[in-house]
């Protein structure tokens, strides 16, 4: 009986430590000298800036009986009071607008690439509205979480908004060392912020928001494969480990009679 006391606390004290703790993977922790959590600096947010080969949408709204036919013309006869379509950012940072002289839009948020072709346009059509939005407002998921690739549905969209319609991380994931790949214009490398998502400081640090095109990398964590999930499957394989090893002893405990 000491023998099998004994067995049974290791066996209790090796499937405790294989258990996922909340320090492990529990968000917005107080960084502590217990837990080491980096202390991240905040900085003010930056709207997302046009880069080359980003596709536009450009929609245009007139009464301008005129205008709006040869619009139609070239929109297969659809009304064309209001006209919208997508163009792609070239080489060179413009885009090649109906009616209008190349635009450089390249570097310019939203509203300044709007406000820029609205000004454009008006020199020919002074009643025209001009609405403008990035066509190709995704972001990319890979690792170990649900991959795939997610529209930002709003502005200053955060990581956990955007991990949330994922399903969040995996329990096996890294929250420790989770990667954004960030592309550059003009043939840069692109850039690769790793940072520890379990810490409150991350909150309107340089790695919270989420941009168009970013790449979100959840890698798994080398110990995970020793883990158990949940309590409710730590208990089972509490219970049929228990179960195995009595029917091993009492099997010996006979051998020996």
């Amino acid at each position: 009986m000491k023998t099998i006391r004994i067995v049974l606390f290791g066996l209790v004290a090796v499937l405790l430590s294989s258990c996922y703790s909340h320090r492990q993977i529990g968000y917005l922790q107080e960084p502590t000298k217990a837990n080491k959590l980096p202390v991240y600096d905040s900085v003010p947010y930056e709207p997302y800036r046009i880069r080359v080969n980003d596709e536009i949408i450009y929609r245009l709204v007139t009464l301008d009986e005129t205008i709006s036919k040869m619009m139609a013309a070239g929109n297969g006869g659809a009304s064309a009071s209001q006209y919208a379509n997508s163009y792609r950012v070239y080489e060179d940072g413009t885009i090649d607008l109906p009616f209008l002289r190349p635009i450089k839009v390249v570097g310019l948020t939203e509203q300044e690439a709007q406000d820029t072709i609205r000004a454009a346009i008006r020199e020919i059509i002074p009643d025209a509205d001009v609405k403008v939005a990035l066509y190709n407002k995704y972001f990319s998921v890979v690792g170990d979480a649900r991959a795939g690739r997610y529209f930002i549905y709003k502005e200053k969209m955060n990581i956990f908004q955007a991990l949330a319609m994922t399903g969040d991380v995996m329990n096996s994931g890294d929250r420790r060392h989770i990667r954004i790949i960030r592309p550059h214009d003009n043939g840069e490398e692109p850039e690769v912020l790793e940072f520890d998502m379990r810490t409150n400081s991350i909150i309107d640090s340089k790695y919270y928001y989420v941009y168009p095109n970013d790449v979100i990398y959840v890698a798994r964590t080398k110990d995970s494969f020793y883990k158990v999930p949940t309590y409710t499957g730590f208990l089972g394989l509490i219970t049929s480990s228990v179960a195995l090893l009595t029917t091993v002893l009492n099997y010996v405990a006979l051998l020996y009679r």
